[in-house]
């Protein structure tokens, strides 16, 4: 028989955790070689695939242009996100909350989940005008409210047996019901969409910008050096687009890890 040594996984967790992070790092490097080699070696035009070190030139160079442009469809996603979840969240709650309602609502949310932003956006510009941001946002607000309100509806619905009697021999309200059985149970739920969600915001605040609207973020910054034969430079806005799209994963992923932790431990 083997004894098991006390700290031992403790021990281990560390390392393997560390050296976990190197085979995508190693990968992406190697990529970004193969990347600049056939580009050389081949001679592909810059219209169809620029260079890895021409794209690197140009971040140096709009690197202030970069910065600005990613607060500005940063904003917007964040603030699409946000409203979008706190709706997504409540829609839930009165679809469980009344049947009738969950019935009017869940086919709504779902037929919105079917419209393509190229749809959303030209309209919410129209109705509210080119120069002001709300348009974008109202586009991210539609898209973060569909998986937000699917995982919440889950959750919401996922109650044991136990607490649903327990809470009507209390003659619970249906309010205290939510806020003491549903919400508390959904949390883990609400928290996936949440995560879903967070870099939707962003690739919709990004398309968003194709269909008029201030020229002032990184879907424009694209379409315009595109339009200008600056590929590497589109190329470059298309590198901070994703590296904001990550940046929200990770933030989505950094909160639903906080407040999941103590519920699984």
């Amino acid at each position: 028989m083997t004894r098991a040594v006390p700290g031992a996984a403790g021990i281990d967790a560390g390392p393997r955790g560390s050296s976990g992070a190197w085979p995508p790092v190693v990968f992406g490097i190697g990529l970004l070689v193969l990347w600049e080699l056939v580009v050389r070696v081949a001679g592909v035009p810059a219209f169809l695939l620029p260079a890895p070190s021409a794209i690197a030139e140009e971040i140096g160079t709009q690197f202030s242009v970069i910065l600005s442009t990613a607060a500005i469809t940063g904003g917007n996603a964040l603030v699409g996100l946000v409203a979008g979840f706190v709706f997504g969240v409540a829609l839930a709650l009165l679809a469980t909350w009344s049947r009738l309602v969950g019935e009017l609502v869940t086919p709504v949310v779902l037929a919105a989940s079917a419209v393509p932003i190229v749809a959303l956006a030209p309209v919410f510009t129209t109705m509210f005008g080119s120069a002001t941001e709300i348009p974008r946002r109202l586009v991210v607000t539609v898209v973060v409210t569909v998986p937000v309100f699917v995982a919440s509806a889950r959750g919401l619905r996922q109650v044991r047996p136990v607490h649903a009697e327990l809470m009507t021999a209390l003659a619970a309200t249906p309010w205290q019901h939510a806020r003491f059985v549903r919400l508390p149970g959904a949390v883990p739920h609400i928290m996936t969409g949440l995560r879903l969600a967070a870099p939707a915001a962003v690739i919709a605040s990004i398309v968003a910008e194709y269909f008029g609207g201030p020229q002032n973020g990184l879907g424009s910054r694209i379409t315009a050096a595109a339009a200008n034969t600056a590929y590497a430079r589109a190329w470059a806005f298309v590198a901070a687009s994703i590296a904001l799209g990550l940046l929200f994963h990770l933030a989505g992923l950094l909160v639903e890890r906080l407040v999941t932790r103590g519920r699984t431990a």
